[in-house]
């Protein structure tokens, strides 16, 4: 949920940076400092990756079509603390 309300604030951030409210932008930005000290710490790409041959190697994944396997062991260990768009790609190149 502070993922999304942080990306919301972003967004705003860039909308008000474009129409030339940079009173508002800054605003938001104060906001979006508040709700990270509440996020927990993100993962490194060392990280990411020692979770991602952890979860296939746990889900005994042999390749492309084992995908939703490897997401799913992977998924609460990494939400909120990782890209889970970049993350999915990395899940695939290791699986091709």
């Amino acid at each position: 949920m502070l993922t999304k309300m942080v990306k919301q604030r972003r967004d705003s951030v860039t909308q008000f940076e474009a129409a030339g409210r940079q009173d508002l932008a800054e605003a938001e930005q104060a906001e979006i400092a508040v709700l990270e000290d509440f996020m927990p710490q993100p993962l490194t790409d060392d990280e990411v990756a020692a979770l991602i041959d952890s979860a296939i190697t746990e889900s005994g994944a042999a390749g492309m079509q084992d995908m939703g396997k490897v997401m799913g062991v992977l998924k609460p260990q990494i939400q909120g603390r990782a890209d889970m768009g970049k993350v999915s790609g990395l899940v695939r190149s290791k699986l091709a």
